[in-house]
């Protein structure tokens, strides 16, 4: 198996994760970082070389390297989207992650520039797009698809022929139901359950009635154990 090099955008939190998956996970070697000029507040990440992203031509060409765009969902996406189309054309090709404790089936098409963490399922005929993050155990149910830049945070349901359009945040614990479109640039919050289409644009939300709410009645009370000693009364 030969080792490919490659270049991490990036050198926040999900920067240093895609190290530690691309280098543990993967035939690629990280090599370095880049960062735009302005934002750039360190010299080094693990001991290599974080470079301007605005320059990063000149020490890594894009015919020896590919790179990672490591940016979360900043601005509805809109950050690690702008980047990936600026290396684009530079000539970059990128590297797409798949852990090798995710299920894929083997009829799935996933694009570039792609994270996929541990324990995701996607199932038969499924289609994701470019520039597209799922968190660690999401299901991605049969023939449903996930556009360009969309960010799948942890533990999602997508139940079969769905549709995500681009650009689209979908919140932790939430549920799609068969059959069911969803436009671009929505942000869907943790915990709701969608059961009709929604219109590009769209901000969802789980109602209050939903959310964990602080009892009136204290643990310790119910449970029968003194607050002081931790004994049970």
């Amino acid at each position: 198996m030969s080792i490919k090099r490659l270049v991490i955008v990036g050198d926040g939190e999900f920067a240093e994760i895609a190290y530690e998956y691309f280098t543990h996970d993967s035939n690629y070697e990280v090599v370095g970082f880049a960062v735009e000029k302005e934002y750039i507040t360190k010299d080094t990440l693990y001991n290599l070389p974080i470079m301007e992203f605005e320059n990063i031509e000149q020490k890594f060409p894009p015919h020896q390297y590919k790179i990672f765009v490591a940016i979360t969902f900043s601005q509805l996406n809109n950050v690690r989207t702008r980047l990936y189309e600026t290396a684009k054309k530079m000539g970059y090709q990128f590297a797409t992650y798949i852990s090798s404790k995710a299920f894929v089936w083997n009829n799935a098409s996933i694009g570039e520039n792609c994270f996929i963490f541990e324990n995701n399922v996607i199932q038969h005929f499924v289609s994701i797009g470019n520039n597209v993050i799922l968190w660690s155990g999401n299901h991605v149910g049969h023939r449903s698809s996930i556009a360009d830049n969309c960010f799948i945070s942890s533990h999602v349901v997508i139940s079969g022929y769905c549709s995500l359009g681009k650009n689209c945040f979908v919140g932790v614990n939430s549920t799609f139901v068969d059959n069911i479109s969803i436009g671009d640039y929505c942000f869907i919050g943790a915990g709701c359950f969608l059961s009709k289409n929604i219109e590009s644009g769209t901000m969802y939300k789980a109602p209050p009635s939903a959310r964990a709410e602080i009892s009136k009645l204290s643990s310790f009370k119910f449970f029968k154990i003194d607050e002081k000693t931790r004994e049970v009364i």
